[in-house]
């Protein structure tokens, strides 16, 4: 991949996001290998599982053409900066795990500060020139070879399925419309999430 490639990226990733920051920068990364692995999607062959909700995930998905509305960007919630690619016409995948250190190692000034105001966020002297340092850091982090920031882990579980279209159902508490696979049965009532969340917490 050449620079003017990367550049190219970069540029799409940060359109897409509104700047730049480490946490696009990581995404940005973690897209190209995910690309070398298993391409460009194309009508859904190719979907992403992301343990976060960072900045990264952005990238990922103005750069593989995952996303949420398609069904083949799956968020699972472990606050994990891990992301597994697949493709699923020949199961090529790869899992991505950003290397703990690596943010220290590229630039240990903005590690430090950064950690040292998410201690303390009334530390004005760590927040001070924050966005500038964050700012150099994502250049750092782009200016890195992708493999060196993230470990490669065993993909343990076979691609997501393909999104479906379900039937919808009305909450019987709430009278709106709700996809059937969504819906809770409670004292023989078919209701939405919220709605069985608020009913049970009363029992």
């Amino acid at each position: 991949m050449t620079t003017g490639d990367v550049a190219a990226m970069t540029a799409r990733a940060v359109d897409f996001h509104g700047h730049m920051c480490p946490g696009l920068a990581i995404g940005i990364q973690a897209a190209r290998i995910g690309l070398a692995v298993c391409g460009h999607d194309a009508d859904e062959d190719v979907a992403a599982v992301a343990e976060t909700d960072m900045c990264a995930v952005d990238a990922i998905q103005a750069l593989l053409g995952c996303t949420f509305g398609k069904g083949n960007l799956i968020h699972r919630d472990f606050g994990k900066n891990a992301f597994t690619f697949y493709r699923r016409s020949d199961a090529a995948a790869v899992r991505l795990v950003l290397n703990p250190d690596a943010l220290r190692a590229i630039d240990p000034e903005f590690a430090a500060r950064r950690e040292a105001a998410n201690r303390d966020p009334a530390n004005a002297a760590a927040r001070e020139g924050l966005p500038e340092l964050a700012r150099r850091c994502a250049g750092r982090i782009l200016e890195c070879d992708p493999q060196a920031l993230f470990d490669r882990t065993p993909v343990a579980a076979p691609a997501p399925r393909r999104a479906a279209i379900l039937s919808s159902l009305l909450c019987q508490g709430c009278g709106e419309s709700v996809m059937e696979s969504r819906t809770r049965r409670f004292a023989g009532q078919t209701l939405c999430i919220p709605c069985f969340a608020a009913v049970e917490q009363k029992v």
